[in-house]
This record gives structure tokens, sequence and C-alpha cells, in this order.
């Protein structure tokens, strides 16, 4: 499902332009340094150095005639902690990456023109935009009178939404991040892909036809398209029986080598769904995600805890352990303290002491924790407790523990509709809403709010969902006059994930642009999922 945009879809603004700049900038920056230099790199940056300037440009610039000198290029990833620790007084690494951020959409307004709308919700997201906004101020006159190419702008906190970035992807291109990690948009499969003994890297973009086709779709529907597209392929080769001279001539100058590209790619990913069923199939994933869901509707939350209690004793992984139990304690609003205790001494005695610290960033994450006694009393709770004994009062309120408290993401869920009420199966062949990238169990929460705040141009009627988020001081809006922005501009909305964003969210979006005639850019300080967002609290690391 490439998601083919409609006839009247806008264009986007020349971004190729990014790249160079990044090239120009870096070129800048080593030729100041005279003669030749040994440039050394840390791993995690050869990526994305690769994607602005390839080793021969590299070559150029480094090799000299003067006396020869060292330096080092060192880069650490804070990835998403510094979104995570929101909670603490904000670190020097945290107003970094803030920085980062804010000089980012300062330079696109440069390059594209104002931002004609400005939407934002948590407090990394208001910090950045304010930042950003005191940047524009000091420049004044930059973007004066230049006519917008993107209409909306639209920054999120990822702790807006943890819940999405916990479920267990199952769209193609989260699947294939969740099982090979994709590293600043390429990919290296191994042999049990390739069927050879060489690892391949692969670049997965729009110009990987195969990949562009199926990147969005729901994994249950990937091999019957690559079924198809073989036959389909195999009927083009099979033309050539039939030609005379000047036929194949043309077909081979014209259309085999294509043929062969196309070929290539097929065997690549359909080795890759092979790849993706076993391990899959290994994990008993149809088990997990009936768990997931369960936990995202609030059904069976004593069998799912039972699953997850199993799952710790057979030490499936402990990244994955740590997910469920994320997942259980914020969609419930915290554990209750006997399960609490229960999870955490069970984890440490199956995975190991040393995972001690990894509750405490967890907890002070909000992404695991513990009830406060009194907290599962409800509201009719209290006024039955005064209609009886003391005595009797404490064996309801015991009762009363022992169930899940009603969340602040189950209300938020029903204000949202965030899972959908169907009749019969949900078609994942032909999606009805952005549910279909969890299987219609689940609307993923960052891309309701985007979906709703675009329809209203505001948050005006979603008081109370930002309250129940938690961010009445963090949600905010800018609007200016839109006079000087073209209907097609307005149809093209950036979308600022900080603290990273998963190819689920940006798969629902797409989906929502085809259905609404808009057309999203994404930009994020990482693509994440669960096992990162884990592994990002984890004081053990692998």
């Amino acid at each position: 499902m490439a998601f083919p945009h409609r006839p009247d879809a806008p264009e986007l603004p020349d971004f190729s332009m990014l790249k160079r700049l990044a090239r120009d900038q870096l070129i800048y920056l080593l030729e100041q340094l005279p003669g030749k230099k040994d440039l050394f790199i840390e791993a995690d940056l050869m990526s994305p150095l690769d994607r602005i300037a390839n080793v021969s440009i590299l070559k150029i610039v480094l090799l000299g005639q003067t006396p020869h000198q060292e330096y080092a290029i060192h880069c650490h990833f804070m990835h998403v902690r510094w979104c995570l620790r929101k909670r603490e007084s904000m670190e020097e690494g945290d107003q970094r990456w803030i920085n980062t951020v804010a000089q980012a959409l300062h330079l696109l307004s440069t390059l594209y023109g104002p931002f004609p709308n400005c939407y934002g919700i948590g407090r990394c997201a208001k910090m950045a935009y304010e930042l950003w906004r005191n940047l524009e101020e000091e420049e004044d006159g930059e973007t004066k009178g230049r006519r917008p190419e993107i209409g909306h702008i639209f920054l999120l906190d990822r702790d807006v939404d943890f819940v999405t970035a916990l479920c267990s992807q199952v769209v193609y291109e989260g699947l294939v991040d969740d099982t090979f990690r994709i590293k600043c948009g390429s990919v290296d499969f191994g042999p049990e892909v390739t069927s050879c003994d060489k690892s391949l890297k692969v670049l997965l973009n729009a110009e990987d036809k195969v990949f562009n086709e199926i990147r969005n779709e729901h994994f249950s529907n990937v091999f019957g398209f690559l079924s198809q597209k073989a036959r389909n392929l195999q009927a083009q080769y099979d033309r050539r029986r039939g030609m005379d001279i000047k036929q194949m001539k043309n077909f081979v100058s014209q259309e085999l080598k294509g043929l062969k590209q196309e070929h290539r790619l097929l065997s690549l990913h359909i080795g890759a769904c092979e790849s993706i069923m076993k391990k899959k199939t290994k994990q008993d994933f149809q088990e997990l995600i009936k768990t997931e869901h369960a936990l995202l509707e609030g059904f069976n939350i004593r069998e799912s805890t039972s699953y997850i209690e199993e799952h710790i004793d057979r030490q499936v992984s402990p990244i994955e352990s740590l997910r469920l139990m994320c997942l259980l304690s914020i969609t419930e609003n915290g554990l209750i303290p006997k399960d609490y205790r229960s999870l955490k001494t069970q984890y440490l005695q199956s995975y190991g002491p040393e995972h001690l610290l990894t509750f405490s960033n967890l907890r002070r994450a909000g992404l695991l924790t513990e009830q406060a006694p009194g907290d599962t009393l409800t509201a009719v709770e209290s006024k039955v407790s005064k209609l009886v004994t003391d005595k009797a009062a404490g064996k309801i309120t015991d009762a009363f523990s022992s169930l899940a408290k009603r969340s602040n993401f189950r209300a938020i869920s029903k204000k949202l509709n965030l899972i959908p009420r169907v009749d019969g199966e949900y078609d994942l062949k032909v999606p009805r809403d952005m549910a279909y990238v969890f299987s219609g169990a689940y609307v993923p929460l960052s891309c309701r709010i985007i979906e709703q705040v675009l329809e209203r141009r505001s948050w005006q009627g979603l008081d109370e969902v930002v309250r129940l988020l938690n961010c009445s001081d963090f949600a905010f809006t800018d609007m200016t006059k839109e006079d000087k922005a073209s209907s097609e501009s307005l149809r093209l909305i950036l979308v600022v994930f900080l603290g990273g964003c998963t190819f689920s969210e940006i798969s629902a979006l797409r989906f929502l642009g085809r259905e609404k005639g808009y057309r999203f850019i994404f930009l994020t300080t990482a693509v994440t999922n669960s096992a990162r967002l884990m592994e990002a609290m984890s004081e053990v690391k692998a």
C-alpha cells in the first residue's frame, strides 16, 4: 500500500538543498584545518555522514600536501532520554537537543518561508518553539514577505504518547525496523535474507519500487503482493520468447536492466519477509499481539498480567518483558502495589539484580510506576464506604484495589475514540482508518491528536484531552494571516517529533494524508521503536 497521492495532492518543496547545504557546511568545516587530515569517525555517525557526503568527496577534502594532522569527530547520541526526563530539572544535554531542534526549524523557515499555522503539545515542544521564535525575532526580516511553502507545523513530545511507541509494529517498514534495525534509511540484510554468504546494505526509499509499494502495508498483505509481483515479473520476462531480433535488441537495451533490478529487490524483500515470519512464529507473535490488544482495550487484565509473568519466567527477552510491563503500567495508570512488587521481584530474579537501576529510570520517566495507596479508591467506592462500617469499608477497598484503576489513558482513549468499534472483522486489505497500523485495534494517540487539531485549526474543544495528558501549560497555537499562503501550501504539514517517532506513526499519518488531501513531512530527533525506547532506559547494555 504505497498510498498513492491524490491527483490534487500538493507538491513537496525541494528538500535536496538541505543535503547540499549539509555537505557544503561539512566541507567548509574540514577545509578550515589546513593540510592533510585523518578523520576519526564514531561508528554511529557513518550512516548519516554517508547520506550527505560520500567517501570520494571526503578523500578530496582530507588529502593535502602539507604536514599531516589528526583530529577526531565524536558524537554521543542521547536518543530519547532527554525527552523522558522532562519531570526533572532540564540537563545540559536536554537544552542542547532542544536548541538543535529550534535551529533546524529556523533553517527550514529561512529556506521555505514562514509557517502560517503552528501547533504543539509537550514541555520540550514548547521550549523548542519558544527558542525558535526567539531566533526568528533576532533575525527579523529574513522570512518577511516570503510566500509560505509549508502551511502547518506540529510539534509533539514523545512522552505525550508512550503507548504507541510501546506497541508491536505490524506494518512492513515497522517490522523491518523491529527485526533488522533501520539506520538512517538503510538496513543491513544478513545471509538469511540475501541467500548468500555476505550481508548487503540496502537503502530503503521511494527509489526501491518494491519497497515503496509495501512499506505502509499491513504485514498480512505483503506476501500476497510480492507473489503477484513475482508473477507479473515472470510474465514480462516470458515476452522474449516471441520476439524478433529488433524487438529483442530493444528489450535488452531498454527493459532488461530494470527488470533485473526489480527482480533483485523482490528477492530481497521476500527473503526479509521469510526471516520476519520465522522470528515471529518462534516468539508466538499472535499470542503477544492478543495480549497487547487486551491491554489497550482494558480487558482481561489479570490474564494479561499472568502472560507477562510467564514471559518473564521463561526468560524470553529482558527488553520484551520490560516493554509489556510498561504497557500494562501506562494503560492502567500505574500498577497496584501488589502487582508492581511481584513483577519487579520476578523480573530481577529471572534477568538479574543488575537491572534494579533500570526500574528507577522507568519510574522517573513515568513508564513503569506503582499506584500510591488509595489511588484505586474511586468516587463510587467512597460513597459506598460511607454507608458501611470501617471494617467493611476496608474489605471493599481491598477488593477494589485488586482491580486496575481506570486510567487517564482509558479516559483519553474514550474521548478520542482510539479503540474502533467495528461489526465483524476489520478489513486490513481496505483500511477504514489509521487503526490498521495496529491491526484495527488501536488508533495511535499521537496521530489522532494531530488529526483533531488540524480539523479544528486549534486546541478548541480538546481542553479535557489536554488536561488528561497533563499538558494544560504546554499546548499552544500560533496562527498568522494566511493571505500569502497558497491553498496548496496549506495542505502541507510538517510534523516534528521530539524524542522520536515510529514507522507505525509515519504510516498512519500517510494514510490520513491520503484520506484528507494532506501531505505530511516528518522531522524527528530519532526514529524509535519499543526496543530502542527500553534500551534507552536500561542500565544494562547488550
